[in-house]
């Protein structure tokens, strides 16, 4: 019987520490979920890591989607923007894009002016097998392209002597200017040793046997000896090239690791090789390769000292420094759509892969502009890459705020909306490049050759 100050709505004694237990079970639940999630994304973080390192060590290096599915995601992009009422608005018609090379490797003519070394072939028989006698009506010609191994000569400098019977003195003819003075090589096989050691990559003690092969022995250390002297006297001419390439409004730079040998310890340490190149769309080209043994942000400042132009590259931090002196940044787009499509690639992400077809579509207005002329292509630009700029800078920034921060699509996406303006640099000026390609193409071969 109930006493007369209860009430039926009276709580139990036990109900509020029930409670304080379901409250501290979902506290936990959501913290242990919390973990989860985290787990998860540093193990995609983990497994891209191992994916990417993979594709580095032994996939290939293409870049590039399927027609198919860059379509599809790219269809996709459409349906949710009004980018495809302004391409419908556009009533200008593009010029023709270039034809792409195809895979398949065609056979080119011999050149017409390597010489024609003439062999002739004639049957044996002068009779036919009815006994007439056989008479020559024409021939049949089939070309090959033969080489004949390097082949080394003494070039013998034979100077007129005369003598005055009167004075009773000597006169010669001078010696040719030589790069080595009283010293053995002629020109012709220092460029030999120069070319294949820088260019063809050629360690000397593998031209060494190379050129035993031919009956002559080069010591390593006289070839060493050389190219130190070659450089010396070629320094001129790699300050004309150098004044040469600042003297363009547009110019790239990048740089690549090498292994430097310390002489006598047997042991290599990391240094650099920075390359500095005109762009494609100047008449004439020109490419600088300069040496460090760190990638400081002032070998970029030494070699560049007076430059106040465009400097294509990448977000490497060595080049911000440069904008003091009026430098202006232009980023490459191929580093920022690489990080898409490895998150693409590597972990699926949707989001990554449209972008990378909203890229793609930048880089076709790129082909159908690369002939004009740099206002035209400014025009050009603006009125078909932009909008698709505009479009691309728009999904980043939705799609963004629905990842978290340690997600790897969301690094990639971070990477492109804090350089927009580097990366659409070019949406503005027709002398600039849509990326920084053409330095990686010229400092790929130094990268490859040192790895």
């Amino acid at each position: 019987m109930l006493d007369a100050c209860s009430t039926p709505t009276d709580v139990p004694h036990d109900a509020a520490p029930a409670a304080d237990a379901v409250q501290e079970l979902r506290e936990l639940i959501e913290r242990l979920q919390g973990e989860i999630r985290f787990e998860k994304t540093r193990n995609e973080a983990l497994n891209f890591e191992i994916a990417r390192l993979k594709r580095w060590r032994f996939g290939t290096s293409s870049e590039s989607l399927d027609s198919t599915t860059q379509a599809v995601l790219f269809d996709a992009i459409l349906a949710d923007t009004a980018l495809e009422d302004r391409a419908a608005q556009d009533e200008v018609k593009p010029p023709p894009a270039a034809p792409r090379a195809k895979g398949q490797a065609v056979r080119q003519a011999l050149p017409a002016g390597l010489p024609r070394v003439e062999r002739h072939h004639e049957i044996e028989t002068t009779h036919c097998e009815c006994g007439q006698a056989l008479e020559r009506i024409g021939q049949e010609v089939s070309e090959q392209l033969d080489c004949v191994p390097a082949q080394f000569f003494v070039l013998r400098h034979i100077r007129g002597k005369y003598a005055c019977p009167c004075c009773q003195t000597l006169q010669a003819a001078p010696m040719p200017a030589q790069m080595i003075d009283k010293g053995i090589p002629a020109p012709g096989l220092l460029a030999q040793v120069v070319v294949a050691k820088h260019d063809d990559h050629l360690p000397l003690y593998r031209q060494t046997e190379i050129y035993a092969r031919s009956g002559v022995h080069i010591p390593r250390s006289s070839m060493a000896q050389w190219s130190g002297i070659c450089g010396v006297r070629l320094t001129p001419l790699a300050d004309a090239l150098k004044d040469f390439i600042l003297g363009h409004d547009v110019i790239h730079a990048d740089e690549t690791p090498v292994k430097l040998l310390a002489p006598g310890k047997g042991k290599t340490s990391r240094a650099y090789v920075w390359v500095y190149r005109t762009t494609n769309f100047v008449a004439q080209r020109a490419v600088l390769y300069d040496f460090s043994t760190g990638r400081g942000g002032e070998n970029a400042r030494r070699v560049l000292q007076g430059f106040d132009g465009t400097l294509v590259s990448d977000d490497f931090s060595g080049y911000h420094a440069l904008q003091a002196q009026g430098v202006t940044a232009a980023l490459c787009m191929a580093h920022a759509r690489r990080k898409l499509f490895e998150a693409h690639q590597f972990n699926g992400s949707e989001i990554a892969g449209q972008a990378v077809a909203l890229i793609a579509r930048l880089y076709e207005v790129e082909r159908e502009a690369r002939e004009l002329e740099p206002e035209a292509r400014r025009l050009w630009r603006q009125q078909h890459a932009k909008p698709v700029a505009e479009t691309l800078h728009t999904w980043l920034s939705e799609q963004r705020q629905k990842l978290a921060k340690a997600d790897v699509t969301a690094k990639a996406i971070d990477y492109s909306l804090s350089n927009w303006p580097g990366l659409t640099r070019y949406l503005d000026d027709g002398h600039v490049p849509i990326d920084n390609n053409a330095a990686e193409n010229a400092v790929r071969p130094l990268a490859m050759a040192c790895s």
